[in-house]
C-alpha cells in the first residue's frame, strides 16, 4: 500500500520553481515571481490566483477516496475561492485513518509531521473515536463526501458456483463454521470470509458491528463474537487492495470471499481479468460506508478555508468526480457512474438495525478481544486421558478440537505446548513439546510453531500406565507464563485434562497457596481449565481457576472445547467485573 501519495497537479516547469513551505505542503506548492507579485500556480495550467499570502489548506483523505478528492481539489483551486481577501489553495494527501486519529489525539508514535486542516476518513466512526479519545475540539456537523456500501466480493467463477449451490451471501458467514453448527464449511459456501483490519479500515469496523448485530447480546452471543474476532484476525488485511488481491490467492483457501466497499471492486476490475471480481449483496442488508469531511484546522482563517472546500465537495461538479470514481453520492441517492457489470445495478438493502452507537460499541468490543494472546497449553497424557469417550479417547477428542481451535489464533499469538503425566520427560511431571514463543516463527529448524503444533494434535498419545501430575504441571506452567509475561498480550495457561491429580507431587493446598501468594493483578495470568469425561475434581479445579480469575469448563465432545474456550476468551468483554465461573 502506498502511503502519503500526493498530487499537486503541476507542470514539470512549475515543479522546478521555488517551493512555498508550510507543514505538510512543504515543497508541493509551486510559486513564480512575476512583476514583483507572488503568483501561486496550483491545480491546472496557468496562474489561478494572485496574492502575497495564500491560505494553504492541507487535507488528508482515506486511501480509497483520496484520488477522487485530489481531482476535486484541482477543480476547487480553479474557482479562485478566497477567504478574507486571500486566495485558498488546497493540497490533498492520502493517509490511513488510524494515522490521522493518532495525530489529532496527540499521540507521539506513528503520527503525521503536521496536523492537517481537513480530514476525510472512510467511516464516521473514526471521527467519533477521535472525539472520544481527546480530540474534543473537532467541530460538529461534518459533511459526507461519498458513500459506498459494503459488499461480499469474490471471483466470478466462485460466485457462479455459490449461485448453483443456492448459497446466498449472509453476515453469519463471517463467523467460523463451528459457530454455525459444523466443524468445517460445506462445499457450496465460502471456506473463509476475510475482513479488513478494524483497527485500520472502516469496512472492518462496520463488519464488527454487523457481526454483533447478527448474534445479539448475552453469553452465547459473546462467545460467537469472540469466535468472529479470532477468525477475522487470522485472515485480516490492512487495506482493500490487499483484501481483493487475496481473492486470487489459491495457495490455501479454495473458496475465499472478502468484505470490501463496493467502490474497491469497481477499481479492481479496471484491470482486465478472465475471472473478474464480482460484488454480492448480503441478504439481510448491508452497511453503507460514509466518507465524512471534518475541519481539523485550529487557525480560524484556515478553518474557514477548509470549510469552503468541504462545502464545495457537496456540489455537483465534485459529486460527479466522486461518482465517476465508483462511489455513490454523499447523500446516497445517486449511484456510481459506469460501475461495470460486476456491480449490481440495484442499490443494496440497508441493515437499519445498526446505529452509530452500535458501531462504536462493536469497536470497543473488538479492542478488548483483539489483543494477541501469550498462551501455554498443558495437555494431559496420563492414563485417564486414554479412557474412551464419544468419538475416541479423551485425549483424541480433545486434540481433534484443538486442531480446529488452532485456526482461531492469528500470527501475532505466542504459544507453547507441554504434555504432562507422572515421569514424563526429564523434568518431573511434564515435557516441553513446543517452547512458548511466536506462533509464526520456528522454535528450531525450519518448521514454524503453528505447523509443529498442528502436527502434534495428530500424533500425541496418552500413556495407559502413567498417573496424572496435574498439580505439578499447573504449578510449573503458571511459573513459566508468569516469567514470560508480555504486557501487550493476554497471558493464559490453558489446561486440557481429565480433571484429576493422582497425588504423587504437589498437593492442592500447596498449589493454591502459591497461586494466591504470587498472582499479580497488575500482571494477570489467567488459568483456564477444560476437563474431559467423568470423575472431574470440580471442587479443586474450581478453586485453581478462581485464584487467577480464570474459569473451569467440562466437555464431552470436540465441538464443546471450542465453545468453552471461546467462552473463556469472551470474559475479556466484562473484565474486570466478570462474574466468577466454575
Amino acid at each position: 500500500m502506498r502511503l502519503g501519495r500526493h498530487r499537486a497537479a503541476l507542470s514539470p516547469e512549475q515543479r522546478r520553481r521555488k517551493a512555498l513551505q508550510r507543514g505538510i505542503l512543504a515543497g508541493l506548492t509551486a510559486v513564480a515571481i512575476v512583476a514583483g507579485a507572488l503568483v501561486v500556480v496550483f491545480g491546472g495550467a496557468g496562474p489561478l490566483c494572485t496574492t502575497r499570502e495564500p491560505v494553504l489548506v492541507s487535507v488528508v483523505a482515506a486511501v480509497d477516496v483520496a484520488p477522487a478528492v485530489m481531482e476535486a481539489a484541482g477543480g476547487f483551486n480553479e474557482t479562485k475561492t478566497s477567504v478574507g481577501g486571500r486566495c485558498v489553495l488546497v493540497q490533498v494527501t492520502e493517509q490511513p485513518p488510524a494515522t490521522v486519529l493518532r495525530t489529532l489525539i496527540g499521540d507521539r508514535a506513528g503520527v503525521l509531521r503536521e496536523r492537517p486542516d481537513g480530514w476525510i476518513a472512510d467511516s464516521s466512526a473514526w471521527i467519533r473515536l477521535a472525539r472520544q479519545q481527546g480530540a474534543s475540539a473537532l467541530p460538529a456537523g461534518e459533511s459526507v463526501v461519498a458513500t459506498s456500501p459494503l459488499v461480499f466480493a469474490t471471483r466470478s467463477s466462485l460466485a457462479q458456483r455459490f449461485s448453483v449451490g443456492k448459497t446466498e451471501m449472509n453476515w453469519r458467514m463471517v463467523f467460523p463454521s463451528t459457530v454455525r453448527g459444523r466443524l468445517t464449511p460445506n462445499a457450496d459456501e465460502p471456506d473463509i470470509v476475510r475482513v479488513p483490519d478494524p483497527s485500520l479500515a472502516g469496512a472492518g469496523i462496520a463488519t464488527v458491528a454487523a457481526a454483533r448485530d447478527v448474534v445479539g447480546t448475552g453469553p452465547e452471543a459473546d462467545k460467537a463474537l469472540t469466535a468472529f474476532v479470532r477468525w477475522a484476525q487470522a485472515g485480516s488485511a490492512p487495506d482493500y487492495r490487499s483484501m481483493l488481491a487475496a481473492v486470487d490467492d489459491r495457495t490455501f483457501w479454495q473458496r475465499p470471499v472478502v468484505i470490501v466497499p463496493e467502490q474497491s471492486v469497481r477499481n479492481r476490475n479496471l484491470r482486465p481479468s478472465s475471472d473478474p471480481v464480482v460484488a454480492l449483496h448480503p441478504r439481510e442488508g448491508t452497511i453503507n460506508l460514509d466518507y465524512p469531511y471534518v475541519v481539523t484546522a485550529t487557525d480560524p482563517t484556515v478553518a474557514e478555508a477548509s470549510t469552503a472546500f468541504a462545502d464545495w465537495l457537496k456540489g455537483p461538479r465534485a459529486q460527479e468526480i466522486v461518482r465517476r470514481a465508483g462511489f455513490r453520492s454523499g447523500d446516497g441517492v445517486h449511484g456510481p457512474i459506469s460501475p461495470g457489470p460486476q456491480i449490481p445495478s440495484t442499490a443494496p438493502k440497508t441493515r437499519q438495525s445498526v446505529s452509530p452507537q452500535d458501531i462504536d460499541e462493536a469497536l470497543r468490543a473488538w479492542s478488548r478481544l483483539a489483543p494477541p494472546t501469550n498462551i501455554l497449553v498443558l495437555t494431559d497424557t496420563s492414563k485417564h486421558m486414554a479412557e474412551p469417550l464419544k468419538g475416541g479417547t479423551r485425549l483424541s477428542v480433545a486434540l481433534s478440537a484443538a486442531k480446529i481451535g488452532l485456526q482461531l489464533f492469528p500470527d501475532s499469538t505466542h504459544m507453547g505446548l507441554w504434555e504432562f503425566a507422572d515421569k514424563v520427560g526429564r523434568v518431573k511431571g511434564y515435557q516441553e513439546r513446543v517452547g512458548l514463543g511466536p506462533i509464526n516463527e520456528p522454535e528450531t529448524g525450519q518448521v514454524v510453531r503453528r505447523g509443529r503444533l498442528d502436527e502434534l494434535t495428530s500424533t500425541i498419545t496418552a500413556h495407559p500406565k502413567l498417573d496424572s501430575s496435574l498439580y505439578d504441571a499447573i504449578l510449573s506452567g503458571f511459573r513459566k507464563v508468569s516469567g514470560d509475561y508480555r504486557e501487550e498480550m493476554n497471558n493464559t495457561l490453558l489446561v486440557i485434562t481429565s480433571g484429576r491429580d493422582d497425588g504423587k507431587g504437589t498437593n492442592l493446598a500447596q498449589l493454591l497457596d502459591h497461586l494466591r501468594r504470587t498472582w499479580n493483578p497488575d500482571k494477570p495470568v489467567q488459568i483456564i481449565v477444560i476437563a474431559f469425561g467423568k470423575g472431574v475434581d470440580r471442587g479443586g479445579l474450581s478453586q485453581i481457576a478462581a485464584a487467577t480469575n480464570g474459569s473451569l469448563h467440562e466437555a464431552q465432545e470436540p465441538g464443546e472445547i471450542i465453545d468453552v474456550f471461546l467462552g473463556a476468551l469472551a470474559r475479556r468483554l466484562c473484565h474486570p467485573a466478570c462474574k466468577p465461573m466454575a
